[in-house]
């Protein structure tokens, strides 16, 4: 059997990754901003999220996951669903695996407004509103 080559040139070397000499624009639920690469600058989990948060307002997921999630309230000081839900989406993405987590993203004051919200909500309202959701529905 003769021998076959998939690479004939064999791989090719890794290249060095140029950053964006131009802010890119991306379009989010608070409106268009625009993302600059600093080489300088500190590394955050986050940092890829403003893109993320474009694919969901282009696509119509979130919207579509926001308006079919069976959650209902009453009172009028209830959250509004949007801010629970992307609180929610914000803490897995941030890797959290506990309610209490949810507090470490309050002080996010970028992310919250790239997805639609007003605010990020407690941690406690976040598990009320998991507690009284149908399961059946849910």
């Amino acid at each position: 059997m003769a021998e076959q080559i998939i690479h004939p040139l064999g791989e090719p070397e890794p290249k060095a990754l140029i950053p964006y000499a131009e802010p890119v624009r991306v379009e989010t639920f608070g409106g268009r901003i625009h993302v600059e690469w600093d080489p300088q600058a500190s590394v955050t989990a986050m940092g890829q999220l403003p893109f993320f948060i474009e694919f969901l307002h282009i696509s119509g997921l979130l919207g579509d996951w926001v308006s079919r999630c069976p959650l209902r309230w009453v009172s009028p000081n209830a959250p509004r669903k949007r801010n629970v839900l992307g609180t929610l989406l914000l803490s897995v993405l941030s890797g959290h695996k506990r309610y209490a987590h949810i507090n470490g993203l309050r002080g996010d004051g970028v992310n919250p407004g790239l997805l639609g919200m007003n605010k990020v909500v407690s941690e406690d309202s976040v598990r009320r509103s998991l507690q009284q959701m149908d399961e059946v529905e849910g």
